[in-house]
C-alpha cells in the first residue's frame, strides 16, 4: 500500500474527487489533508468541510489543466488567475454560477490555506502566496432583513393557531432571538429559574459563547407543556419523536407558518433580526440587545440601529419640526442659539448640542458598557460632567457620573 493510501485509510472519509487527486498528483492530497487535520483540531466541523471543499476543487483544477505540477509547492501566480476564471464560471448543481459569497469564501479560504503552510514553512508550500486580498471580493454589508410590526403581529396570529409544536418554535425563536443551531442544541436542563422568573441557558454557538437570557412567560409556558409530553431525550431539551431537532425542520415550520401569515418566504433568521429591530426600536440599550444574542462586540449591533425603521422616522420627523421652525423664525440668527442651548450636553472633549426634544439612543452608551472602565486621572473631567448634568437637571446621567466617582473613591480609599 503507498504512503498515500496508508494515509487515506488512516484518516477520516475523503470524498470520492480526492481519488483522481491521489491517482495523479498524490503530493496535493497529502498536503491538503495535512492541512484539514489540523484545521479540525480549532475550527468547527462545517469551516472544514468548506476548506475540503476548496482544496478539492482546486486540486482538480491542477490535475485537470496542470499536470505538470508535483504539488502547491509549484502553485505560482498563472495558476491562481486561471482558477479564478474557471470557478466564476462553472455551473454549481443548482444550475447557476457561484454566488458573489461563495465566491468570496472559496477565494478567501485558499489565500489563507496558502499564507498558513508558507507561515509554517511546510516542505510543499510556495516560495511567496500566490493569491491576495485583492482577489477575495469585498463582503456586501446588507441591512438585517427583518418583519415590521405589522408583519410581526401577523406571524403570531398564524402561530397561535398553528399546531402545538409549529407555535412553540414560533414562540421561542421570536422571543429569544435564538440561531437555529442554538435552538436545537437546547440541553435538557436549559431552562431553569432565578429570581423566581424563568430564564434559558443557550449554548455555545456560533461565536463560540454561551449566554444565559431572559425567557418570556408565554415561551416558558409552551416549553413546559412541550416537555411534560415529550420529556428531553439523551441532552437534548427539544426533540421530534425522539429524533434531535434539525435546522430543516425548523426552517420548514417558519416557511408554513409564514405562508399562513400570507407573508411569502421567511428564514428563520429573519426572526432573530425581527426581535433585535423591535427591540432598538422601542428603547433597549445596544450593549443589553448584544449581551441577549450573543453578539461579542457592539459593532455587530450596531448594523440593526442602521435599520430606516421607527427609531429614524421618529428622529427625523422632530428633528424636521425643529429645522422647519428655524425656517419660518424671523430672527434665525436668535432661533439658531436658542436650539443650540435646548440641550448642550457636555462631553469628554467637547458637547452635543442635540435638540432636548429628540431622544438619542446613543446616550450613555460608552459610561453603561461593560466594557468601559475609568482611571483616577479622569475624575476632574467626571465631577465636571456631574456638575453639569446637576445643573441642567439631567438627573440620570448626573447618577451615573455620581456612581463612577463613588466607585473611584471606593478603589482608592
Amino acid at each position: 500500500m503507498s504512503a498515500v493510501a496508508a494515509r487515506a485509510a488512516d484518516g477520516p472519509a475523503r470524498h470520492r474527487d480526492w481519488d483522481l487527486v491521489v491517482a495523479h498528483t498524490p503530493q496535493l492530497a497529502v498536503t491538503a489533508w495535512r492541512y484539514l487535520d489540523q484545521l479540525a483540531v480549532s475550527m468547527r466541523p462545517a469551516t472544514v468541510d468548506v476548506a475540503d471543499n476548496t482544496l478539492r476543487c482546486f486540486a482538480r483544477f491542477i490535475v485537470d489543466n496542470h499536470p505538470e505540477l508535483a504539488g502547491f509547492v509549484d502553485v505560482r501566480r498563472p495558476h491562481v488567475e486561471a482558477f479564478k476564471l474557471f470557478f466564476v464560471a462553472h455551473i454549481t448543481a443548482a444550475g447557476k454560477p457561484p454566488a458573489r459569497n461563495t465566491i468570496r469564501q472559496r477565494f478567501g479560504m485558499l489565500r489563507t490555506f496558502f499564507d498558513r503552510i508558507i507561515e509554517w514553512d511546510w516542505d510543499d508550500a510556495p516560495m511567496r502566496i500566490p493569491i491576495f486580498s485583492i482577489d477575495v471580493p469585498v463582503a456586501d454589508d446588507p441591512l438585517p432583513r427583518f418583519l415590521d410590526d405589522v408583519q410581526a403581529a401577523r406571524l403570531a396570529a398564524a402561530a397561535a393557531a398553528a399546531a402545538p409544536f409549529d407555535r412553540l418554535v414560533i414562540e421561542v425563536l421570536s422571543r429569544t432571538g435564538m440561531r437555529v443551531g442554538e435552538l436545537c442544541d437546547l440541553a435538557g436542563d436549559a431552562v431553569f429559574v432565578l429570581d423566581g422568573e424563568p430564564w434559558l441557558r443557550v449554548p455555545v454557538g456560533k461565536l463560540h459563547n454561551d449566554r444565559n437570557i431572559p425567557l418570556h412567560p408565554n415561551a416558558a409556558r409552551l416549553i413546559a407543556e412541550w416537555t411534560l409530553e415529550h420529556p428531553p431525550a439523551g441532552s437534548r431539551l427539544i426533540h421530534v419523536d425522539g429524533e434531535p431537532l434539525d435546522r430543516h425542520h425548523v426552517s420548514r415550520i417558519v416557511r408554513r407558518v409564514a405562508a399562513a401569515a400570507g407573508l411569502g418566504h421567511v428564514h428563520p433568521h429573519q426572526l432573530r433580526h425581527t426581535l433585535a429591530t423591535q427591540a432598538i426600536n422601542r428603547g433597549m440599550r445596544l450593549e443589553s440587545i448584544a449581551t441577549m444574542l450573543g453578539h461579542r462586540s457592539l459593532r455587530m449591533t450596531l448594523t440593526y440601529a442602521k435599520i430606516a425603521n421607527k427609531t429614524v422616522a421618529d428622529e427625523y420627523a422632530s428633528a424636521s419640526a425643529k429645522i422647519d421652525a428655524l425656517y419660518t423664525s424671523t430672527d434665525p440668527e436668535q432661533r439658531l442659539e436658542q436650539l443650540a442651548a435646548e440641550h448642550r450636553r457636555m462631553l469628554a472633549n467637547g458637547w452635543c448640542n442635540r435638540p432636548i426634544a429628540t431622544d438619542c439612543i446613543y446616550e450613555t452608551i460608552c459610561e453603561g458598557c461593560g466594557y468601559y472602565q475609568t482611571t483616577i486621572e479622569f475624575r476632574p473631567t467626571l465631577k465636571a460632567q456631574a456638575e453639569h448634568a446637576e445643573r441642567n437637571h439631567q438627573t440620570e446621567r448626573a447618577a451615573i457620573y455620581n456612581r463612577l466617582l463613588d466607585t473611584l473613591s471606593a478603589d482608592t480609599g
